[in-house]
């Protein structure tokens, strides 16, 4: 893709296919396509969340080969995370990140629920909380519309933490990369653009 326009552009093209059930690649996929994509060519990187009913490459009809995909509990961003984006902006010429959240995000439901009882969970999961915890203060852990809100604001913060990472700043200043977020409606199918 030349283009961080034209490369968010193919993907929602590949997202309304998906929508209207005429995708291009569909979800039969084969040995033989993926040995057949040759090369890494990937016009864009996502983020999102691992919940199970958001794949990825299924939702945006893409191929072997076209993006690439990194998911993590409520699209928290790690120094994993973060260096894989550098690279594949820096080294394979990515100009589109996008990062996806989706409705009633368990990760999102987890924090609000550690907030409002006061207990941090245990483990690694405390982490995923940590993160997303300043997403729901900013919303208000007692607002009735929490969920939701929260979801919408964590997207638009990690959307932010990158566009100011060290590696990134750069190219986004001067438009070379884009950095969007989106949410995905779990009922329809659709990805709708957050505004930032």
């Amino acid at each position: 893709m030349g283009s961080p326009r034209a490369a968010l552009a193919e993907l929602l093209a590949g997202n309304r296919r998906f929508v209207s059930g005429q995708p291009i690649h569909g979800h039969d996929v084969t040995a033989a396509a993926a040995a057949a994509s040759g090369d890494q060519q990937p016009y864009a990187v996502l983020l999102g969340c691992i919940d199970s009913r958001v794949p990825l490459e299924a939702i945006f009809d893409q191929t072997f080969g076209s993006i690439c995909v990194i998911r993590t509990g409520g699209h928290v961003l790690d120094r994993a995370v973060l260096g894989s984006i550098e690279y594949v902006v820096g080294e394979l010429g990515v100009r589109l990140v996008v990062v996806l959240g989706h409705e009633r995000c368990g990760a999102v439901a987890s924090t609000v629920d550690t907030l409002r009882g006061g207990r941090s969970p245990g483990g690694s999961l405390a982490h995923l909380v940590e993160q997303i915890a300043p997403a729901v203060t900013e919303v208000g852990v007692d607002d009735p519309r929490v969920h939701p809100l929260a979801i919408r604001r964590h997207v638009l913060r990690t959307v932010r933490a990158l566009r100011a990472d060290a590696l990134l700043a750069a190219p986004v200043a001067a438009g070379r990369l884009a950095v969007v977020g989106a949410l995905y409606d779990l009922a329809t199918g659709e990805v709708a653009l957050l505004e930032t």
